[in-house]
């Protein structure tokens, strides 16, 4: 596990669910966009915000582990959304997964993802 730093930023107002700054030394790892698809390829969640960001994050734990990380070492997470007001749901599944200090992020709303199924893609950086 690498050790992660969250400093504080004066002049900057508190980020509310995520750090504005994290800090770390060892190796980068940067996973793709990861969409509610099964291990088959196949949607989740059709229509219901939720279910795919379960699946997203779970995507994602498989891929920090295949990397040798965990999500405590997450230092930025990059949510596209194609409804911005899914991002209540989404931070109560990422907060099973992120309990503790929230990675740097940023939100988009975007017009479309590569799938008109798919509703939430979320990619991760992470310091092994």
């Amino acid at each position: 596990m690498s050790e992660l730093e969250y400093p504080q930023v004066e002049g900057v107002a508190p980020g509310n669910g995520y750090s504005h700054v994290v800090t770390g030394s060892g190796q980068w790892v940067a996973i793709s966009g990861q969409v509610a698809l099964d291990v088959n390829g196949q949607f989740v969640g059709r229509d219901d915000p939720a279910v795919q960001a379960e699946q997203v994050f779970a995507n994602l734990a498989r891929c920090l582990t295949a990397a040798g990380a965990t999500f405590e070492n997450v230092v930025k997470l990059t949510y596209f959304v194609t409804d911005i007001s899914h991002l209540p749901e989404i931070r109560v599944v990422r907060d099973k997964y992120i309990p503790g200090p929230k990675p740097a992020s940023s939100a988009v709303q975007v017009a479309s993802l590569f799938s008109p199924l798919a509703l939430i893609e979320i990619e991760a950086f992470a310091i092994v």
